[in-house]
């Protein structure tokens, strides 16, 4: 199965998010927490309007929706309230998402702001083995990063040292959701060399080598203004950044990928994303 979807807002609430992607031509969906660039609570979501998004994930109609937490969040800070404030808004957002079967949560490393990468990736593993308990449903994935500052993640070793913190009970809830853009532009070149040849199956050869495809449960699909490793995630839309459109058909036709779901973070609205995924269906293989 094809499992692919967007961003979407949780304005209308989380059935309606279900029926619109829907609508939209696709099976799953992405969605932040709570607003992404600020500290307001999140409000509490109607039972009913939780149960009719879980109604339609036990039909199999929507895959693992996929909550984003804010990136207001920053597990290795160097201010102990900002480290808490992460902590302790993430593991509620872990206890609602319990009720929605299948979901996934994907959150930011963060910045070490000075304190260095060391440091960074203990304080990050630190907080996992703080907000996750043996019993949880919910798959939590740490997201490669473009490398931009003091941002933890800018490499495969960084992601592999992070998932090594966490405790061995614990472990089996953490994976790792790739995007593109950011691989892109971290320095792992999934753009075609000059004369056409793919660098995508180096990529994912690396990835294995460091981190394990076995660790991989999510796709960002997303194009990149950016020529490799210049560190600076500026998403494109699909086939109009460097990454291009061969990369992305190989990415969602590789016999070790296609399985994950893909979720679209490119520059767009619903009209946008409406066209990206008809787009997606035509260049996916069966």
């Amino acid at each position: 199965m094809f499992v692919i979807g967007c961003h979407l807002s949780t304005e209308k609430g989380y059935t309606a998010m279900g029926e619109q992607i829907l609508a939209m031509g696709g099976n799953t969906f992405q969605y932040f927490t709570k607003n992404p660039r600020g500290r307001t609570p999140s409000k509490t979501p109607e039972p009913a309007d939780v149960e009719g998004l879980s109604a339609l994930i036990r039909e199999g109609k929507i895959i693992s929706p996929l909550a984003h937490a804010p990136y207001t969040y920053n597990p290795c800070s160097a201010d102990e309230g900002v480290r808490n404030y992460s902590a302790e808004s993430m593991h509620r957002e872990l206890e609602f998402l319990e009720s929605i079967p299948g979901s996934m949560y994907n959150f930011h490393p963060g910045c070490h702001v000075g304190q260095g990468a060391e440091a960074g990736i203990r304080m990050v593993g630190e907080m996992l083995n703080r907000i996750l308990w043996p019993e949880m449903h919910t798959m939590v994935l740490i997201e490669t990063m473009a490398g931009k500052g003091t941002e933890l993640g800018r490499d495969f070793t960084e992601i592999r040292q992070i998932l090594d913190q966490v405790d061995p009970a614990l472990s089996s809830h953490v994976g790792v959701c790739l995007d593109t853009c950011h691989v892109q532009d971290s320095g792992y070149k999934l753009e075609p060399e000059d004369d056409g040849t793919s660098n995508v199956e180096k990529v994912i050869a690396e990835f294995d080598r460091i981190v394990g495809l076995d660790r991989l449960h999510a796709i960002h699909l997303n194009d990149s203004k950016n020529p490799c490793g210049t560190r600076k995630d500026r998403h494109d839309k699909l086939g109009e950044g460097y990454v291009g459109p061969d990369a992305i058909r190989e990415i969602i036709n590789h016999p070790k990928l296609r399985h994950l779901p893909f979720y679209l973070e490119t520059p767009n609205e619903i009209e946008g994303y409406t066209k990206e995924i008809g787009i997606l269906h035509g260049w996916r293989t069966e």
